[in-house]
C-alpha cells in the first residue's frame, strides 16, 4: 500500500491582482488593435507563451516593434524611456502595477526632499532599471559587500525592489544605519504586501512539510525569494515551472508536501 501524503497549499500563493490586471489590459487592448509588448509582461514562460498564442507579439528593443502601439510591462519603466518611446511616434499603454508605480513615487520623493537614494533590489532588473533610469546619482545594493561600498552622504534614502525580501531588506537597511550613524536615513518600504502575504505563508508552509514546491518561472524574483524563505526551515525545496519539470524520486518518505507559488503563475499550474 501507498503510503498517504497530505499535500498544504500555502494560505497566500500565486498570481496577485497586478499581474492579473497586466494580463486582462493586454488581452483587451490586443481585441482592439495590433500590440507589441516590451519585454515579458510578467515574469512567466506560460503566461509569455499564451500571449503570444494570442497574436500579441514581444519586442525586448524599442527597435524591432512593428505595431502601433506598444505596452509597458507589469513591471514599469523610466519616464526617460516612456518619452523616447513616445517620441519615436508610438502609442504606449501602461501595464505598470500600481504598487510599483508607489515605489516609483516614493523614489521620487526621497530625490526630491534631498537624499541619496539606494535601492535595495537586483541591479539588472527590470523594476530597478525603471526606477533608477531617471536619477543621476543612486547606488543599488543587495548584500552586505554591496553596503561596504556605499559612500557617505548627509542624507541617504532608501527604497526596494518590490519583490525583494522583507527580511533582506530590513537587513540591509540597519546595516546601512549601522554603517553611516551621523548620517539621516530615511526608509520607505516599498516592498509590495503580496510579497510580504506570499513571504511569510510561505514561512509557516516549511515549517510544517517534508517537501515544499515552490512553482514559477525560473526569471521571476519573487519566486526565487519563496525558494530561500522556504530554503530555511525546510530541506527539500525545489523550484519548478510546470507539472513536467516534477521528480518523483523527490517524495519518497515525504508525508507532508507544501505547495507555493511566485506572483505570475497561474493558477491553471499551480
Amino acid at each position: 500500500m501507498s503510503p498517504v501524503i497530505t499535500i498544504i497549499r500555502a494560505e497566500h500563493l500565486g498570481m496577485c491582482f497586478g499581474v492579473r490586471d497586466a494580463i486582462a489590459l493586454a488581452l483587451g487592448q490586443a481585441e482592439a488593435e495590433p500590440l507589441t509588448i516590451l519585454g515579458d509582461l510578467v515574469h512567466n514562460t506560460t503566461v509569455v507563451s499564451a500571449l503570444r498564442d494570442k497574436g500579441i507579439a514581444i519586442a525586448h528593443d524599442v527597435a524591432h516593434v512593428k505595431t502601433q502601439t506598444v505596452m509597458v510591462t507589469a513591471h514599469g519603466a523610466s519616464q526617460r524611456t516612456l518619452a523616447n518611446t513616445r517620441a519615436l511616434g508610438l502609442t504606449v499603454v501602461e501595464a505598470t502595477c500600481p504598487l510599483v508605480h508607489v515605489a516609483h513615487r516614493a523614489v521620487a520623493a526621497l530625490v526630491r526632499d534631498g537624499y541619496h537614494p539606494v535601492i535595495i533590489g537586483h541591479r539588472a532588473h527590470v523594476e530597478v532599471r525603471g526606477l533608477t533610469d531617471d536619477l543621476m546619482d543612486f547606488d543599488v545594493v543587495l548584500d552586505d559587500d554591496d553596503v561596504l561600498e556605499l559612500d557617505e552622504h548627509p542624507r541617504i534614502g532608501i527604497a526596494a525592489q518590490t519583490t525583494q525580501s522583507i527580511d533582506r531588506v530590513r537587513h540591509l537597511v540597519a546595516l546601512i544605519r549601522r554603517r553611516f550613524p551621523r548620517a539621516d536615513v530615511r526608509f520607505i518600504d516599498t516592498v509590495c504586501q503580496p510579497t510580504k502575504q506570499r513571504q511569510s505563508a510561505a514561512l509557516q508552509l516549511a515549517r510544517q512539510c517534508d517537501v515544499v514546491i515552490v512553482v514559477g518561472g525560473a526569471n521571476s524574483n519573487n519566486t526565487r525569494e519563496l525558494v530561500n524563505t522556504c530554503r530555511r526551515f525546510c530541506s527539500h525545496v525545489h523550484h519548478v515551472q510546470t507539472e513536467s519539470d516534477l521528480r518523483p524520486e523527490w517524495f519518497g518518505g515525504a508525508s507532508a508536501v507544501g505547495i507555493t507559488a511566485g506572483t505570475s503563475t497561474p493558477d491553471h499550474v499551480i
